[in-house]
């Protein structure tokens, strides 16, 4: 089945280890034999954009991304900060604070990309992340594929903001957890926009958690209002694929990966028929 007409974009949000939804979504349009012509991705959606885009398999994505995100990679502390909190002057607080060391995350981040670009993806691919000097969206195109996403997952607090060219790089949801304007702006004439509300914390006992919490609380309202406000400019063309989840998925839990994948296909299959009639359209 041929969709020459229109441009089909997958658009995923930030949201940490339920991104992984996005492979049951990729499943269910291969399935159909459904062409994607652009991938966005956003935060932790970076991560399976990049996957997606590079031509991987559903298996592989699964296989990959359970490597990737898991616990240990928050694990290790960054000693210094805490002297930095409390003497700024002669330990040198700057732009770059973070809590936590990178060293595991990037190490990992080279095993699943090595040294690929973004140009090399089979399949458009364009990453969001926040420039911290400016506060505005910036929007990857180019450039080596490791550094895009790890500036696009550079939660503040907790991963220093990732020098890419000249700019300095935080996490996108601070700027659009769900980037659909992206996709607007590059030609999709459908997009499914695959988003995801943060889990707010249970107890803030601790600063990582308090931390999340802020960020829970800011990313889900933007995520809310830049959604209504896509819908209504771009009409029946956007398709939200929204998993529901019956289990709590915490941050880590890649144990749960298959689950959410089975979610994010059940999620796209809801859609399909509507889907197919839009390509359908002339």
């Amino acid at each position: 089945m041929e969709h020459d007409k229109k441009k089909v974009a997958l658009v995923i949000g930030s949201g940490s280890v339920k991104c992984a939804a996005a492979i049951g979504m990729h499943k269910a349009l291969l399935r159909e034999g459904i062409d994607v012509g652009m991938v966005v991705g956003c935060s932790g959606g970076a991560i399976y954009a990049a996957l997606i885009a590079l031509g991987h398999t559903p298996e592989e994505s699964q296989e990959m991304s359970m490597r990737l995100w898991t616990r240990e990679v928050t694990a290790k502390h960054n000693p210094r900060a805490l002297w930095q909190i409390f003497m700024p002057k002669v330990f040198g607080f700057d732009e770059k604070f973070g809590t936590v060391d990178d060293t595991l995350v990037m190490e990992r981040f080279r095993a699943a990309y090595g040294a690929k670009k973004i140009e090399d993806a089979k399949i458009p691919l364009y990453l969001t992340a926040t420039d911290f000097e400016r506060g505005e969206q910036v929007v990857l195109t180019r450039g080596s594929l490791v550094d895009a996403i790890r500036g696009s997952i550079a939660i503040p607090y907790i991963f220093k903001a990732h020098r890419m060219d000249d700019k300095l790089l935080v996490d996108g949801y601070l700027s659009d957890p769900l980037p659909i304007g992206v996709a607007i702006k590059e030609g999709a004439n459908v997009i499914l926009a695959m988003g995801f509300e943060s889990p707010y914390q249970g107890k803030l006992d601790s600063l990582m958690r308090y931390t999340f919490q802020v960020s829970s609380i800011m990313s889900n309202n933007l995520l809310k209002s830049n959604y209504a406000f896509h819908s209504m400019a771009h009409h029946g063309e956007v398709l939200p694929i929204l998993p529901e989840f019956n289990q709590r998925i915490g941050l880590f839990d890649t144990d749960k990966i298959p689950y959410i994948i089975e979610e994010g296909e059940r999620a796209a299959n809801e859609q399909m028929p509507y889907l197919k009639k839009l390509l359908a359209s002339a």
